[in-house]
């Protein structure tokens, strides 16, 4: 329990704030109670005595610990401490009683390294080039919906920087808490406010030397330029963004600004010191049957010799299981070695990996972002293959290999968006779980 709240009777709203595997717990017309797991998704729980006494009880104490009020005249309320937000809603606004969303931001790296490789969170080879990446000072921008895990992937990426290397956090809600999971580090949380603006606070993030800063969440135009100026600056960057697919990052980034800037040159900037995109995407998994979050794109931006702004998908994983892979461009590979570190072109596909298996009577495969027909069959056990006359880029589907790293992902992984309750708003919802059948563990 957070120990600014240790005052506050949470009453049995206790386990779920108690339970790891919740991160959100979202309160509603007089007594629903809606979590968002890590581990299931979304989904309601029934039978908690949760009602609207409780959480009007819970929000004055909140309102009182802060010197606030909590009523007509003040019907919002919002309370923060190191890792609870709690947002309430007055019921002489919300008309069924009052709404309350509590969101969890624990002060620790969730993701580890062995679980996320055994539950096909990410590739074995996608994982080891991407901290490749950040060894050699590329800025990353990680896309995905609400509730994708965003942060804690950003998290898992900055502590795997050089431990000399300074990070500036700046947040206009606390919760990377990078300075708290490593205290022995050189790091430094700046947070936002109305006196102090992004802008505000880069400047004087500028004045403390960072080496890499890590802005939360890309949501506004000063957010974007505050992105644009630093990775400008020399200094390198990690940060999130809404998007629905990687490529999209810089146009999406272009979006949010709210001048009439010369796009052309706008979206050229970002793909010149922008190394890479990254996009989480959350969905039911037929599969595990719960829940799953994966890395399912990771596009490298570039500008060419002549100017252009391009980029290439180096990895792309779709619903069905089949996947695109391809080597970085020699821009990636000159930049990296200025950053003085050495990555094999051949490093995500090697060259002797040609082949593409496909199980389906479809003779069309995508190679480079492009459709080819099938230059040759060759029957191998009474499977299909095909051969492609490109070299490092390929389509893998199950049970192939690509540098000895198998591809163990379903073919039947698929999104339900109406069936199944999921990020994206699924209506219908699974068995209700009873809160005592939550474990406090």
């Amino acid at each position: 329990m957070d120990e600014a709240f240790t005052q506050i009777d949470f009453g049995p709203i206790k386990p779920f704030l108690e339970n790891d595997d919740i991160t959100d717990i979202s309160y509603s017309n007089n007594g629903q109670i809606w979590l968002k797991t890590l581990s299931q998704g979304v989904y309601r729980v029934e039978n908690t005595g949760i009602n609207n006494q409780l959480m009007e009880k819970i929000a004055f104490q909140c309102a009182n610990s802060m010197g606030k009020s909590f009523n007509m005249a003040n019907p919002f309320l919002d309370a923060e401490s190191a890792e609870l937000r709690m947002n309430f809603v007055h019921d002489s606004i919300a008309k069924n009683g009052i709404a309350v969303l509590i969101r969890k931001t624990p002060a620790k790296i969730r993701l580890q390294k062995d679980k996320i490789i055994a539950e096909d969170y990410i590739r074995l080879n996608i994982h080891d080039f991407l901290l490749k990446c950040v060894e050699g000072h590329c800025n990353i921008l990680v896309s995905g919906e609400t509730g994708s895990g965003k942060t804690e992937f950003i998290k898992y990426l900055a502590a795997h920087t050089k431990e000399n290397e300074k990070i500036i956090t700046i947040e206009d809600t606390l919760e990377l808490h990078l300075d708290k999971i490593f205290p022995h580090r050189d790091i430094v949380a700046m947070k936002t406010n109305n006196i102090a603006s992004y802008s505000d606070v880069l400047v004087t993030c500028m004045r403390q030397n960072p080496r890499w800063i890590l802005l939360s969440e890309v949501r506004s135009a000063e957010a974007v330029m505050a992105v644009r100026n630093s990775i400008s600056s020399g200094h390198n960057i990690l940060s999130t963004i809404h998007a629905d697919k990687a490529e999209s990052i810089p146009s999406r980034m272009y979006s949010l600004l709210e001048t009439n800037q010369d796009v052309g040159q706008f979206l050229t900037t970002i793909h010149r010191y922008v190394q890479l995109g990254v996009h989480i995407k959350g969905y039911y998994s037929q599969k595990y049957k719960r829940f799953h979050r994966e890395v399912s794109e990771v596009v490298e931006f570039y500008v060419t010799e002549d100017n252009k702004a391009e980029y290439k998908i180096l990895y792309k994983k779709t619903p069905d299981g089949h996947e695109t892979i391809a080597n970085p461009s020699k821009y990636l590979l000159g930049y990296l070695e200025s950053q003085g570190v050495i990555m094999p072109p051949d490093i995500l596909v090697k060259e002797e990996f040609k082949e593409v298996k496909r199980e389906t009577n479809n003779n069309d495969f995508v190679v480079d972002n492009s459709s080819y027909q099938v230059q040759s069959q060759n029957i191998n056990n009474g499977v299909n293959k095909t051969v492609a006359n490109q070299n490092q880029n390929i389509i893998q589907t199950n049970n192939q290999r690509i540098n000895g790293i198998p591809n163990s992902n379903n073919q039947n992984n698929t999104v339900y968006p109406q069936n199944i309750p999921n990020i994206y708003g699924g209506q219908n919802i699974p068995r209700p779980v009873n809160i005592n059948n939550i474990s406090n563990s």
